[in-house]
């Protein structure tokens, strides 16, 4: 008999814990019954307000009775050694993006997971966005033609407390960086999804207009696709204004465009066939934007993938592509010469 409902526990209840207590309500699949934080009045807080029993010690957390499903909501760099101890106490893993701060210890998370037999997922909401959706089935279709560039960039905004009050963003032992694999390894995923593997990049990183942070505030990167696209990426948290989130693909007979959550094609004529998306800029602060629907989507996904024993759209495996391209970036930044991303990500 399948599970009809999977207890569900989160650890780590900093900034993106609400979104993901709200997105287990809405996904119906899922009933939260703890969370865990070294900091008792902060998991204390956020039971009050999302039900669950309260942990401060992650082992007492992890043999709660009726738990499947632990959710990660660490810093990056802690991913590796919450999921294992997780993953040998049987339960399945949801982990927030990225699955790791790098690609050796990504893996070792997957395998990890592969040897126990349970099920590992990574959030990459962005993916469930309706509009999203919409233009990788347009690409898919190849109604704008051949694609030969693409264009990203995320040009958003964070203020010095922002990095000063995490304590660990920014950090290359628990962030992994800075701009690049925070907030924009969303976007390299869909350019990823929708573009395919990147070939080779070149890419130059610095920071600019934040004091103390050891990772990146601003990236450029020229790419070539697998499939010898050209393309380019530029990834920011100084932008004055912040603006919308943006992908555009061009091809032999238009281009097809992504501004925040809103898909468009442009035609030769310029007439412009858009969706009704919202906007959805997630520009000038870490939730803005973010309504927790495409969340719940991705969990609903996600329990129904554990329910049937199929592996996860956003598997472990899956998540290591933009990783791979997130390290390559940095790797490229490092040595000042162009890099080769791996073909063969996972084995």
């Amino acid at each position: 008999m399948q599970q009809e409902t999977f207890g569900i526990g989160i650890v780590g209840c900093g900034t993106i814990s609400d979104t993901h207590a709200k997105a287990i309500r809405q996904s119906e699949a899922g009933v939260l019954l703890a969370a865990c934080s070294r900091d008792k009045s902060r998991v204390d807080n956020f039971c009050s307000r999302h039900g669950g029993v309260p942990y401060s010690d992650y082992d007492s957390f992890l043999a709660h009775d009726g738990l499947d499903v632990v959710v990660i909501c660490t810093p990056s760099g802690t991913h590796l050694e919450m999921g294992l101890a997780a993953a040998d106490q049987g339960k399945h893993l949801i982990v927030e993006k990225p699955i790791e701060i790098t690609l050796e210890r990504g893996r070792q998370l997957v395998e990890y997971c592969n040897r126990a037999g349970v099920q590992l997922a990574v959030i990459y909401q962005n993916r469930f966005i309706p509009d999203v959706q919409q233009m990788k089935q347009a690409l898919d279709l190849g109604e704008i033609g051949r694609a030969f560039m693409v264009d990203g960039a995320v040009k958003w905004f964070r203020d010095q407390e922002y990095y000063d009050r995490g304590g660990w963003r920014g950090t290359l032992d628990l962030d992994g960086g800075g701009a690049v694999i925070n907030q924009s390894i969303h976007t390299i995923d869909l350019m990823v999804w929708m573009c395919g593997d990147v070939e080779s990049l070149h890419a130059y990183t610095g920071t600019y207009t934040h004091a103390n942070v050891e990772g990146e505030d601003n990236a450029v990167v020229s790419m070539k696709f697998a499939d010898g696209s050209l393309g380019l990426f530029r990834a920011s948290t100084s932008m004055v204004p912040p603006q919308e989130r943006t992908i555009e693909i061009h091809g032999t007979e238009g281009t097809a465009r992504l501004s925040g959550d809103r898909f468009s094609i442009i035609r030769e004529d310029d007439a412009e066939n858009s969706s009704a998306g919202s906007s959805g800029s997630g520009a000038a602060s870490p939730l803005s934007g973010m309504s927790g629907d495409h969340h719940a989507m991705q969990y609903r996904s996600i329990l129904e993938s554990f329910r049937s024993g199929t592996v996860p759209e956003l598997s472990g495996e899956e998540s290591l592509r933009s990783l791979a391209v997130v390290e390559a970036i940095y790797q490229s930044s490092r040595l000042r010469q162009r890099i080769d991303v791996p073909k063969r990500i996972y084995s």
